[in-house]
């Protein structure tokens, strides 16, 4: 049972590693405010509306296009920190300490441990609240 749930800890933890380390690129085509096509592994389609420009080299007017693409772009983190070695001191006793109270946590004794197995009780020579005590008449 435990190395059951240790190969489930590692798995999650591995899928974890791997979403918050990958980075994708979103790609989006609109044709006016309406969205045409997005895709994230392959190259958008567009709608055929794009403006060819001609050669233009002696006129100074240019034609608006109508279509337009935008690209969202997410990075994964690529700091990751693989080796673990170079622990301060107070670091390395933070982590023992916790391992051994959190293992030592759920572990029951073998028997009851009692340390006045070997003395006895104090002899009552006088009964102490009866002398304190007080009765309204």
């Amino acid at each position: 049972m435990k190395q059951f749930f240790y190969r489930i800890s590692s798995f999650l933890m591995a899928i974890v590693v791997l979403f918050s380390t990958m980075s994708f690129t979103v790609d989006m085509h609109y044709c006016g405010d309406t969205l045409v096509d997005s895709a994230i592994f392959n190259k958008v389609e567009t709608c055929g509306m794009d403006i060819e420009s001609p050669s233009t080299e002696g006129c100074s007017i240019k034609i608006k296009d109508c279509c337009s693409d935008e690209q969202l772009v997410i990075d994964g983190q690529d700091e990751l920190k693989i080796t673990f070695n170079k622990q301060t001191l107070d670091q390395q006793l933070f982590v023992a300490s916790f391992v051994y109270t959190y293992i030592n946590l759920f572990e029951g004794l073998e028997e009851n441990v009692t340390s006045y197995r070997d003395y006895a009780p104090p002899l009552v020579i006088r009964q102490i609240y009866k002398l304190d005590e007080t009765y309204l008449i």
